[in-house]
């Protein structure tokens, strides 16, 4: 567990959005730039993670997210990685949402709680990097 600490943390710089669309909608054009896409088809729905700034206003869209890379790739054989990040930022009151990938974890908090993760990161032993406070 200790060798997961050793696991670099970065913050991306833009804004990103969480979309919900129809179940049957196509995956959208507009979606596409950045450095992180995640679309999600349920039976329910079509979820879209991406950059804030190409989501067009009629889209349903939980805005304001920043994103927390863990710097991978990671191994299949680590365990706890997500949990050891997400335990620290749960004491200390952020709210997440969490994607994965074949490489690496993604977490992202509200921007307005960015300070505070970072702030509960680095106090559980993680290092995050290029990191701007936000609030002074």
């Amino acid at each position: 567990m200790s060798d997961i600490f050793n696991i670099p943390l970065m913050i991306l710089p833009e804004r990103y959005a969480v979309c919900r669309l129809a179940q049957d909608a196509p995956f959208p054009d507009w979606a596409r730039p950045g450095d992180l896409v995640a679309l999600v088809r349920t039976s329910d729905e079509l979820s879209v993670l991406c950059l804030e700034r190409y989501v067009p206003p009629e889209v349903k869209a939980e805005l304001g997210w920043r994103v927390i890379r863990v710097q991978g790739p990671l191994d299949f054989s680590y365990v706890g990685v997500l949990s050891s990040i997400a335990a620290p930022l749960a004491q200390a009151g952020v709210s997440i949402f969490a994607v994965s990938t074949y490489d690496t974890d993604y977490i992202l908090v509200k921007e307005n709680s960015l300070d505070q993760a970072v702030e509960a990161l680095n106090m559980a032993g993680f290092l995050v990097l290029n990191h701007v406070r936000l609030s002074s």
